[in-house]
């Protein structure tokens, strides 16, 4: 498995991750960004391609990628381009390909969105992308500003909803999924205060039942579970003591719904791990 799991192949999430599979019985190559703060500009899916014809070289059967975020993104174009990968996983992911963006320390801005560029790049060209709506510094203002008071640790989800309802999504920037081979399983929740992961996910279901696709898939909206739609254990393995105790300060819906967020975690679990069993067969 190819695992997509943040801004740096060896930080703590990552590691993580690739322990995670290990326990269901994979190999893991982890693979970064490249600039380790989580910008994206015009990241070459070459290194994935490159990463797939490694591993196909050196004893592996089989390909898969895993992704969460914008890595699920990433995760979803990738599988879409390169027909070896028969397993994907793409939680809270969108359905279509963003503007290039950094993160740093900018005219007191964290993150900033970067003209002309997307999130990611092939045979170096950008791959078409949703432009956002609002430049810099209104970009980081609007999501200080929604995040304040709010319960979460971030709400961007106005850069998403704003920019949408500015311009429709063209054709060319949407994630091609019924390109994607062998398994396909779709995870995201209504209450997501990043982006409308629920919403992507009902949509990309829709798309692949009007589209002949050659993918087994599943398509789960949950109504919970923030933007953490990940496996239980997984988590368990990042922090043994106290999950769902941080987890309600990260937030609002973890607090006012722990018990449901820790539900959808273990049936994320149970998916996941089902998946990967069938798969190493």
């Amino acid at each position: 498995m190819i695992g997509l799991f943040g801004d740096d192949p060896n930080d703590y999430m990552a590691k993580c991750g690739a322990k995670w599979l290990h326990r269901n019985g994979v190999n893991v190559l982890c693979i970064s960004p490249g600039k380790h703060n989580y910008s994206h500009v015009n990241c070459p899916l070459e290194r994935i391609e490159t990463a797939i014809q490694w591993l196909m070289t050196h004893g592996n059967r089989k390909v898969g990628i895993m992704g969460m975020s914008t890595a699920g993104m990433e995760a979803l174009v990738a599988a879409s381009y390169f027909p070896d990968i028969t397993l994907t996983f793409g939680m809270t992911a969108s359905d279509f390909v963003w503007q290039g963006f950094e993160q740093g320390k900018r005219d007191g801005c964290k993150e900033w969105p970067v003209p002309e560029t997307s999130t990611l790049s092939y045979h170096g060209q950008p791959l078409a992308y949703m432009l956002f709506v609002y430049e810099h510094p209104t970009y980081w203002k609007k999501v200080e500003e929604e995040t304040k008071g709010s319960g979460d640790i971030e709400r961007s989800i106005c850069l998403f909803i704003d920019s949408e309802k500015n311009r429709k999504h063209t054709e060319a920037e949407m994630i091609k999924i019924e390109k994607i081979r062998g398994k396909l399983i779709l995870l995201g929740a209504d209450d997501d205060s990043f982006w409308e992961a629920g919403k992507y996910v009902r949509r990309m279901e829709k798309r692949l039942e009007k589209r002949p696709h050659e993918c087994e898939y599943e398509a789960v909206a949950y109504q919970y579970g923030t933007h953490f739609v990940l496996p239980e254990s997984m988590l368990r393995i990042a922090l043994p003591v106290g999950l769902k105790f941080v987890m309600r300060f990260i937030f609002r819906s973890a607090k006012e719904h722990p018990d449901e967020c820790e539900a959808i975690r273990k049936d994320v679990d149970r998916r996941l791990s089902s998946a990967l069993r069938e798969w190493v067969l």
